[in-house]
C-alpha cells in the first residue's frame, strides 16, 4: 500500500468493509449531530413546551447522564454478547427515542425521550471503535479508517449548529429529532448485512452485576454533579457531598475489579501506556476544546450578534479544515512519523487556536480575527485520529468493546468537566467585570478570555502528558517492492 494514496481507504479494502465503516461513521455522526443540534433549538423548545429555566437544562442533562454513565457498561456488554448486536440495539433505541422526542407535548415526555436517546447513543457509541479495530487490523488501513471515524465526530458539532439553525428557523424544533429517523433506519438496514458477525463468550464470562451497578451509578452521579455546578457552585454542600459519593462508588468499583472472579473491567488494560496515557490526554484535550466548540459560538452570538445560522456558517471553516486534514493527510503522517508525533503536532496547533482566542477583541472582524482560528482547528484533525489509535492500541480481541467504551467515557467526562469549569470561570469573570462598571459586551469577552486561557493551559498539560507518557516508537511501514501485492486481511462479515 502506498502511504501517499489519496483515497481515504486503500482500493483493496473489500466493499463490505467500506460499507461497514460508513455505517459506524454515520452512527457516530448522528450521535454528535444530536448533541449540538439540540442546543440551537433550546429557545424554541422552551417557548413551545413552556419549560422553566431550570427544567430546560434537563433537555441536555438527561442525555448526558445516560450517555456518559452507560458507555463503559455498554462496551463490556458488547464484548460479552456481541458488538454488532449491541450496536444494532443501541441504534434502534436511539431512533425510536428520537421519534418520541419529536412528538413530545410536555417537558416530562421530552426529558424521558432524551434519556432514552442517551441510552441508545451509549450502546452504539461504546462498541463502534471496538468494531472498527477488529474489522481493520492492518495498521495503515486502521489509521485511515480511524481518520474517517474521527472526522465525523469532529465535524459533527459544527454541522449540527448549521443544520439546527436551518431546521428550527425553516420548519420547527420537532425536525431536529425527526431527521434522525431516516438516518437511523438507513443505518440499521445497511448495518445488518455488512457489520461483522461476532459472538462473545456470554454474560457469564463477565457478569459482574455488582461492579456494573457501582460504576454506572458512580458515573451517572458524577456527571450529574458536574453539570449542576453552575446552579450550586463548586463549594456547595450539594456539589461536595454528591461528588464524594460518586468518587466513593467508583473507588468501590475499582476495588471490586481486583476481587471479582469475572470482573467487568479487568484493570490490566490500564497497564498499557498507550491506553492509560491516551485517555488522560483526551480528558484534558476535550475539556479544553469545550472553550472552542461552545464558547466561541456564544461569543459570536452574544458579543458579535450573530444569529444561529450565521454562527454555524462562521464555524464551518473549522469543520472543513478538520475534515481536510483528518481525511487527507493524518493517516499518511501517522504511517510515516508515528501516532505520537502526529498527536504532538496537532496539540501544538490547538495551543495556537486557544492562544489566539485569548486576545480576540470585543469588536472582532471575521477575516483577520476569527478565520485564522478556524483554520488552525485543523490540528484537531491531526490530534483526534492519532489519539484514538493510541487509545485503542492495547485492545485485545475480547476487550475491544471495553477499551472503546472506556475511551468514549473519558471523552464524556472531559466534556462535562469542560462545561462546568470553563463556563463557571467565564461567568464569574463576566460578573466581576460588570460589577466594575464594564459594558456587557466587554465583560462577556473578558469572561471568555479567561476560559480560553485556562483551556490553553489544559492543552499544554495534554501536550506534556503525551510527550512524557506516550513514548512508543514511530510506526513506519516496511519497505515493499513497487510491484509487490500486500497480503489481504481476512475478515468475516455477516
Amino acid at each position: 500500500m502506498s502511504a501517499t494514496s489519496p483515497d481515504p481507504l486503500p482500493p483493496r479494502v473489500p466493499p463490505s468493509r467500506r460499507l461497514a465503516l460508513g455505517v459506524i461513521a454515520t452512527g457516530m455522526l448522528m450521535v454528535i449531530l444530536d448533541g449540538s443540534i439540540v442546543t440551537v433549538a433550546m429557545p424554541a423548545i422552551q417557548s413551545d413546551l413552556r419549560f422553566s429555566p431550570a427544567g430546560l437544562s434537563w433537555v441536555v442533562n438527561a442525555y448526558l447522564i445516560a450517555f456518559g454513565g452507560l458507555l463503559l457498561l455498554g462496551g463490556r456488554i458488547g464484548d460479552l454478547i456481541g458488538r454488532k448486536r449491541v450496536f444494532l440495539t443501541g441504534t434502534a433505541v436511539f431512533t425510536a427515542a428520537s421519534l418520541l422526542a419529536a412528538v413530545a407535548t410536555s417537558p416530562a415526555v421530552l426529558i424521558a425521550a432524551r434519556f432514552l436517546q442517551g441510552v441508545g447513543s451509549a450502546m452504539a457509541s461504546a462498541v463502534s471503535l471496538g468494531i472498527l479495530v477488529t474489522l481493520f487490523t492492518e495498521p495503515a488501513e486502521r489509521s485511515k479508517a480511524i481518520a474517517v471515524f474521527s472526522f465525523t465526530g469532529a465535524a459533527g458539532a459544527s454541522i449540527g449548529q448549521v443544520l439546527g439553525g436551518l431546521l428550527t428557523d425553516a420548519l420547527s424544533w420537532h425536525w431536529i429529532f425527526l431527521i434522525n429517523l431516516p438516518i437511523g433506519l438507513l443505518t440499521l438496514a445497511v448495518a445488518i448485512p455488512v457489520l461483522p458477525a461476532d459472538r462473545g463468550p456470554g454474560l457469564a464470562a463477565g457478569a459482574d452485576v455488582l461492579g456494573a451497578l457501582l460504576v454506572t451509578a458512580g458515573l451517572m452521579l458524577g456527571i450529574y454533579t458536574v453539570v449542576k455546578v453552575a446552579d450550586y457552585g463548586w463549594t456547595a454542600a450539594h456539589t461536595l457531598g454528591l461528588g464524594a459519593v460518586s468518587l466513593l462508588l467508583i473507588a468501590l468499583f475499582l476495588v471490586r475489579q481486583t476481587t471479582a472472579r469475572t470482573p467487568l473491567m479487568p484493570l490490566r488494560i490500564l497497564r498499557s501506556r498507550g491506553v492509560a496515557g491516551a485517555n488522560l490526554v483526551q480528558l484534558l484535550m476535550v475539556a479544553a476544546l469545550f472553550s472552542f466548540q461552545i464558547l466561541v459560538a456564544l461569543y459570536l452570538r452574544n458579543v458579535l450578534g450573530y444569529d444561529a445560522t450565521r454562527t454555524g456558517l462562521a464555524m464551518l471553516p473549522a469543520a472543513i479544515a478538520i475534515g481536510a486534514v483528518s481525511l487527507g493527510v493524518s493517516a499518511r503522517l501517522s504511517a510515516r512519523f508515528g501516532d505520537r508525533a502526529v498527536l504532538l503536532t496537532g496539540l501544538a496547533l490547538l495551543t495556537g487556536v486557544l492562544g489566539l482566542l485569548i486576545r480576540v477583541p470585543v469588536h472582532a472582524r471575521y477575516l483577520p480575527d476569527l478565520l485564522p482560528v478556524m483554520l488552525l482547528a485543523a490540528g484537531f484533525g491531526l490530534a483526534l485520529p492519532a489519539l484514538t489509535s493510541l487509545g485503542m492500541s492495547g485492545a485485545k480481541e475480547g476487550e475491544a468493546g471495553l477499551v472503546s467504551g472506556l475511551f468514549n467515557t473519558t471523552q464524556q467526562i472531559g466534556m462535562a468537566l469542560g462545561v462546568a469549569v470553563l463556563s463557571t470561570l467565564a461567568a464569574s469573570r463576566t460578573d466581576a467585570l460588570i460589577a466594575r462598571g464594564r459594558g456587557r459586551a466587554e465583560a462577556l469577552t473578558g469572561g471568555y478570555h479567561l476560559a480560553f486561557a485556562v483551556g490553553t493551559g489544559l492543552i499544554v498539560a495534554a501536550f506534556a502528558v503525551a510527550f512524557t507518557v506516550l513514548r512508543g516508537p514511530a510506526r513506519k511501514p516496511p519497505a515493499m517492492p513497487r510491484n509487490a501485492n500486500p497480503p489481504a486481511t481476512p475478515v468475516t462479515t455477516a
